[in-house]
């Protein structure tokens, strides 16, 4: 009987089919990879969900799909026996293909008649689990060896993506058998990490294979045999397809990864603009890398040409020898810290920024907090004055959606989100990070509370995922704990707005008999002008302000 295969659970959105790697009449096995999707943010490996034989594709490439959409007619494993006799001039040639095989084969039964001692161990394939829909992540330690022993839930790598540094733990404890990846490979969810030698087998699995152990072989065999030659002509044909990705800058389609896509990104590069070099015409990091190194060779050849503008036609600051003034050292800076650099340097350029500082009177909200603090301790928690903050600014994002909202790529229209997901920075020894918490609007001060300390430990001990840094709409970036009176803090795009806070403190206010000791808190609110005007903007402050005045107007 065949089974419809279908597209898995991918995230939101829709992928382009880049690469098929399999065909009509092709025997596969569980979890063999099919096809290569592309969305714009990751590239993902479809694995086929049973063994079986495909009898008809439903895809080609360049289609593309979403979660559901047909991909191919499999016969499953199991019901493919009785194809042989239906087809005996299909399996005729076989023999001839099968014929090195047969001797290994003929060995077959030795090891089946020893598997009793093997039955109490199995080979598992341990994988990158889920990251998000970040994409794929770099490799930065490897924290096992083959040969290893390691325990269940023992880190086995560390991952670095633009936003967060992970360890990926062991979900089995065993011996490590091989490693499948390095120190700097880019790596993404299902990703095979390791082969891990656990106690206990599958009893099930070796009638399977012993079933019928020569055509498994040979039919493994013949792929195996083909890939050689097949990876040879490829790279005996990647010189030729060199020139024809010269013309790209036709406008044509560029085939390129996310992270070749984020290098290009950050580098300011046409990817239709770079030669690619990879195979089928895919742009590869080097590429970007050579493209950028000639460009620069050629700004030096020719100043007068290129005058002394940098990337987007900004001066360079000119270099400087520091050590002729004293002593000097070079500090490197983290991956994070780089990243970092990058994407504030992005929205500093791309966003016009305009900061609104206002006060806002706090001496109510702060004796309300400390008339909690028995209530929160014995709910486990610690009430500070970010989880009032980010209810009130849940609320500001409902009154003035516009707050709460993208600009569209096409700069026309701005997009306006139905949730309330508000991101807060916290300060780390390998640089600043921004855990989103999700839904603020439908959580108690408690959930709050509780959900931000654990944010933020995870945050100080590498242990956020990227689905913990995605999806905000807003951000409070809060400087009080360390001082000041104001700042402009940079808006993280796509967002549209980010809060500042400083420190508060006790100041002489006026009401309209005698000035009164009141806490004063400092508030800085940075926006794109494109998408909010000042009188927008100094209406979120002056609200925001009476609702931290006296919080219970929140529940008007």
């Amino acid at each position: 009987m065949s089974e419809l295969i279908r597209v898995p659970d991918i995230g939101n959105g829709e992928g382009e089919v880049i690469e098929l790697m399999v065909k009509v009449g092709d025997r596969i096995e569980a979890d063999q990879s099919v096809l290569t999707l592309e969305s714009d943010k990751a590239s993902m490996e479809i694995p086929a969900p049973k063994a079986g034989v495909i009898k008809a594709m439903k895809v080609k490439l360049g289609d593309r799909l979403k979660e559901g959409d047909e991909l191919f007619e499999l016969e499953v494993e199991g019901e493919a026996t009785a194809e042989p006799a239906a087809a005996p001039a299909a399996a005729a040639p076989a023999p001839t293909a099968e014929k090195p095989a047969e001797k290994p084969a003929e060995a077959e039964p030795a090891p089946a008649a020893a598997a009793a001692p093997a039955a109490s161990e199995t080979v598992q394939d341990i994988h990158v689990p889920d990251i998000g829909s970040s994409g794929k992540a770099r490799i930065i330690e490897l924290m096992v060896k083959v040969g290893d022993s390691i325990e269940a839930d023992q880190s086995l790598i560390t991952l670095e993506s633009d936003k967060a540094s992970m360890e990926i733990p062991s979900p089995a404890a065993g011996v490590v058998e091989s490693i499948s990846v390095k120190v700097e490979d880019e790596v993404g969810t299902g990703d095979l990490i390791l082969k891990l030698k656990v106690a206990g087998a599958a009893p099930a699995a070796a009638p399977a294979q012993a079933a019928a152990p020569a055509p498994a072989k040979a039919e493994a065999a013949a792929p195996a045999a083909a890939a050689a030659p097949a990876a040879k002509a490829e790279s005996s044909t990647a010189p030729a397809a060199a020139p024809a990705a010269a013309p790209a800058n036709n406008g044509a389609k560029v085939h390129a990864g996310p992270a070749v896509r984020q290098l290009a990104r950050e580098f300011g590069v046409e990817l239709n603009a770079v030669s690619a070099t990879g195979p089928h015409g895919r742009v590869l990091k080097e590429d970007v890398q050579a493209y950028v190194k000639s460009i620069m060779t050629k700004s030096k050849d020719a100043p007068a040409a290129g005058g002394a503008a940098g990337g987007m036609g900004i001066p360079p600051i000119p270099e400087v020898d520091f050590s002729r003034f004293g002593e000097t050292e070079e500090v490197p800076m983290t991956r994070l810290m780089q990243l970092g650099a990058t994407g504030l340097h992005r929205s500093w350029l791309n966003i016009p920024h305009v900061t609104q500082f206002d006060q806002a009177d706090i001496t109510d909200l702060e004796a309300f907090r400390i008339a909690q603090k028995a209530v929160a301790e014995k709910a486990g928690v610690k009430l500070t004055v970010l989880p009032l903050l980010l209810k009130a600014s849940a609320h500001m994002l409902k009154e003035l959606p516009d707050f709460n909202s993208s600009l569209a790529p096409s700069g026309k229209a701005i997009i306006r989100k139905k949730y309330f997901n508000i991101g807060f920075a916290v300060d780390t020894p390998e640089g600043l990070l921004v855990p989103v918490i999700k839904n603020v609007d439908q959580k108690s001060l408690l959930q709050l509370a509780a959900e931000a300390a654990e944010l933020a430990e995870k945050a100080r001990s590498k242990k956020l995922s990227a689905n913990d840094m995605q999806g905000a709409c807003f951000t409070i970036s809060s400087l009080g704990h360390i001082g000041g009176t104001g700042f402009t803090p940079i808006v993280n795009a796509p967002e549209v707005a980010i809060l500042g806070v400083s420190k508060a403190t006790m100041q002489p206010v006026w009401d309209g008999k005698a000035f009164q000791p009141r806490l004063m808190l400092p508030l800085s609110l940075s926006y794109d002008h494109r998408v909010i005007n000042g009188a927008a903007a100094a209406r979120f402050t002056k609200r925001l302000s009476e609702l931290l005045a006296d919080i219970r107007t929140i529940l008007l």
